[in-house]
């Protein structure tokens, strides 16, 4: 029998039950900031994956209702019934679902008053969401349930805060007359099911509730252990407490463990907290304190955050800091009646100050007095724009994560590739910490960086393989080294990992070696540098120029592609459609049955030399043919834009002197792909990198990650301005001849600080020093800006 049998009207909740009124927003009558454009709720359906829950920017408590599918973020806006209100999520993640820990259920009563008249397995237990009750702003959520309760959540860096409102008939079902006499329950599970062991215990005077669990990461290998302690602002008295195990609860006991069991989910356990009658519109506020470390810790960081439980202190100083970090950035809509495109804008810049997550102080693996952050989940989507935009608009915060990635280094004698909930996660591709590091060196990112030890760990990257490099490093590296390339048949006796994604690993590693290069010459490490230029070039061993392309036996009319080859010299064959949105698009993963390419096609991985562009162009016959090919791959289908390779390709135009046709690309995708609906992002939001690439794009300022390289587009604002927070100065870029209507979107000439500016590129000087870019626009792409050959952005060192 399920939970619904109890909770829900006979004919809807909504004609049984009345909720009072509630504000989507705070006091908005001051003038709108960007956080009052923030819509949380973009991308909470179709597989976006956002988490649209309560959380500080880069927060570790992130707390949000957990929808029953679809549920990698926690909520989904696909109208599944919820199962329980948890503290911490990732944010677009695809594949499992992952954390959800110790996830809080509430009834408003047990049919029968009966504590068995309520169910406790989360399968079961599940209540159906109100119509258009969701709603959500940064540090916000609030949902109303079916059964008489809505929930109203807030949070810390550390801890989660719940209010809930009781309305109406305990059971939402008139013909079952319960008495208001609110259930808590904390269970030991998590979203995946992955519990290996758990125990906890209730205070039967206080009803706090406390516990630990032992969980599996989502996407990687090890283990993790977890603690909570939940209290309530005292005011209802307690009822009673105790715990409650698979069906059945009783106060016999005030404390349970649990280990592995053979059941699949594991067999439900948990505490509870059940309260005296109460009026209708009564609230409860719960407080959930999280730790990595123990209990104790857990307790400490919720009485440290919240110590008086106040529910409207803590939103109004999440709202505060939120409102402190996009106020970097100043748009200029003058002119606009729809502010759709301000939504789409400012939701991305939000949800790209989500992930990593700071859990400095939380890592138990060693003791360390520099920053920790986690969730690096996955470096082989974020480096593309996540931490170039974390760098232009959170410079502070962008140093703390270079600092931990150099201290993992440190302690683990690695680079992560993925890292989750303190797990080593899988590689996806090449060591692209390397880019993230050169990126933040070559950009001045460097108070307290011990930049001598990063290089260290670059050059290990580089030069030693890891005995499983399935998590860490680089695999195949004495074929590397020996032939230029990763052969489809490597033999690789110095480590073990997943013999796919040749051409992929081949193509990344080589941008890899041109990182280190970089920083290599910024050290004064010529050796090195010139080692590493040469290796950088190795794309090209696996340039196959008799491969020619069809889609379904139509020539494509283009030829030489990136190939598979094997240890003898000899070319393999992947079709150079193979994995796109035309051909077989999800054969391409992390699993044994993989290709020689991941999470894309040849065609796609033909394009990916961002730093030998020139090079590129030329094997691909030059500008013109090159242009028309880039063509082919956005208008054909082949090219999926919710896969982060597709970022860069959209600008690629500005090498062959077409900086306006990246902008007709641009203009595209936004808001073909990116707009304000719950399914408003293409794909996995991938911890904000479809957030930070259309707040980059959107600016016109999009980066070619690892290089210090912004290409310029025509912003989608009259001017936008960035503040940077550490020399206090600020990079306004202007437009001339700006129109809403998107007509002119092309650049015709441009100004940087008063003189004449052929360039089409920006470096990040720009935004340290400041100055103001003016853009005159017009509605034909210009035959003159940014097309000579000291105009294009550069290729190589």
């Amino acid at each position: 029998m399920t939970a619904r049998i109890f909770l829900l009207c006979f004919v809807t909740a909504a004609s049984c039950q009345t909720f009072p009124k509630y504000s989507a927003r705070g006091d908005t009558n001051s003038s709108l900031s960007g956080y009052d454009f923030v819509d949380p709720l973009i991308g909470t359906r179709n597989g976006g994956h956002v988490f649209a829950g309560a959380t500080l920017p880069f927060g570790m408590a992130k707390a949000v209702a957990d929808a029953t599918s679809d549920n990698q973020g926690g909520y989904a806006s696909n109208g599944s019934p919820i199962s329980g209100f948890s503290h911490m999520h990732d944010s677009g993640t695809g594949g499992a679902s992952s954390l959800g820990n110790f996830p809080i259920f509430v009834y408003p009563g047990c049919a029968n008053d009966d504590i068995d008249g309520c169910v406790f397995p989360k399968t079961k237990r599940s209540v159906q969401v109100v119509d258009g009750s969701v709603s959500a702003r940064p540090g916000y959520f609030t949902i109303d349930l079916e059964s008489g309760i809505r929930a109203e959540i807030t949070a810390a860096n550390r801890t989660a805060l719940y209010k809930f409102t009781f309305f109406g008939n305990a059971t939402g079902n008139a013909t079952v007359d319960a008495p208001l006499s609110p259930l808590f329950i904390m269970d030991l599970t998590d979203l995946p099911d992955t519990r290996q062991d758990g125990s906890a215990s209730v205070d039967p005077d206080t009803g706090r509730m406390t516990g630990s669990g032992t969980f599996l990461p989502s996407f990687g290998t090890g283990s993790y252990t977890l603690h909570f302690c939940a209290d309530f602002l005292q005011g209802t008295p307690i009822r009673d407490t105790g715990v409650f195990v698979n069906t059945r609860a009783g106060n016999e006991s005030r404390s349970i463990v649990v280990g592995k069991d053979n059941n699949s989910p594991p067999l439900p356990a948990g505490t509870y907290t059940r309260f005296n009658e109460v009026e209708n519109g009564s609230t409860i506020t719960v407080r959930v304190g999280l730790s990595f470390k123990s209990v104790s810790q857990a307790c400490s960081n919720a009485e440290t955050e919240i110590p008086d439980f106040s529910f409207s202190k803590t939103l109004a100083t999440a709202e505060d800091v939120w409102k402190d970090k996009l106020s970097v950035l100043s748009i200029d809509t003058t002119g606009f009646e729809d502010t759709s495109l301000q939504t789409v804008f400012w939701s991305g810049a939000y949800r790209a100050m989500l992930s990593p997550q700071d859990y400095t102080g939380e890592n138990y693996l060693w003791e360390s007095d520099e920053p920790y952050y986690d969730s690096w989940y996955c470096i082989w989507d974020s480096f593309r724009s996540i931490h170039s935009f974390i760098t232009l608009v959170d410079p502070y915060s962008q140093t703390l994560m270079i600092r931990s990635l150099i201290d993992i280094y440190r302690h683990e004698g690695w680079l992560p590739d993925c890292r989750m909930s303190l797990c080593k996660g899988w590689t996806q591709g090449g060591s692209n910490a390397d880019v993230v590091l050169a990126d933040a060196y070559l950009k001045n990112i460097t108070q307290d960086v011990d930049w001598d030890m990063g290089y260290e760990a670059l050059i290990k990257d580089a030069e030693d393989e890891p005995p499983v490099w399935d998590y860490e490093g680089r695999g195949g590296l004495h074929s590397w080294k020996k032939y230029g390339y990763i052969p489809a048949d490597d033999f690789d006796p110095y480590g073990v990992g997943l013999f796919t994604r040749s051409i992929s690993r081949t193509v990344e590693y080589a941008y890899n070696d041109f990182c280190i290069a970089e920083v290599a010459k910024g050290l004064g490490k010529q050796e090195d540098f010139e080692k590493y230029t040469e290796r950088s070039g190795n794309w090209k061993n696996l340039y196959n120029p008799d491969q020619t392309s069809d889609i379904n036996g139509v020539d494509t009319g283009f030829i030489g592609f990136l190939q598979p080859k094997y240890l003898n010299g000899t070319w393999g064959y992947q079709d150079p459609t193979l994995c796109s949105s035309v051909n077989s698009f999800d054969s391409c993963y992390l699993n044994s049955g993989g290709h020689e390419t991941y999470e894309g096609s040849p065609w796609l991985y033909t394009f990916f030399a961002p730093h030998d562009m020139a090079n590129l162009i030329t094997t691909l016959g030059g500008p013109d043919t090159f242009v028309s090919r880039l063509d082919y791959l956005h208008e054909s289908g082949i090219l999926y834009v919710g896969d982060e390779q597709a970022f860069l390709t959209i600008f690629q135009y500005h090498y062959a002197g077409r900086p306006g046709k990246s902008t007709e690309r641009v203009h595209y995708y936004i808001p073909s792909q990116f707009n304000t609906s719950t399914a408003g992002i293409p794909g996995n939001d991938d911890s904000g990198a479809m957030g930070s690439f259309v707040a980059l794009a959107m600016m016109g300022i999009f980066p070619n990650p690892g290089q210090d390289v912004y290409f310029i587009t025509a912003p989608f604002f009259p001017s936008v301005s960035i503040t940077n927070r550490l020399t206090g100065n600020t990079a306004t870029i202007k437009t001339v001849n700006f129109d809403t209507a998107y007509k002119n979107i092309y650049v015709q000439s441009a100004k940087l600080n008063g003189e004449e500016y052929t360039k089409s590129y920006l470096t990040h000087s720009f935004f340290l020093e400041g100055g103001t870019l003016v853009l005159t626009l017009g509605d034909k792409e210009s035959t003159t800006w940014g097309t000579g050959d000291d105009d294009v952005p550069p290729s190589g060192l």
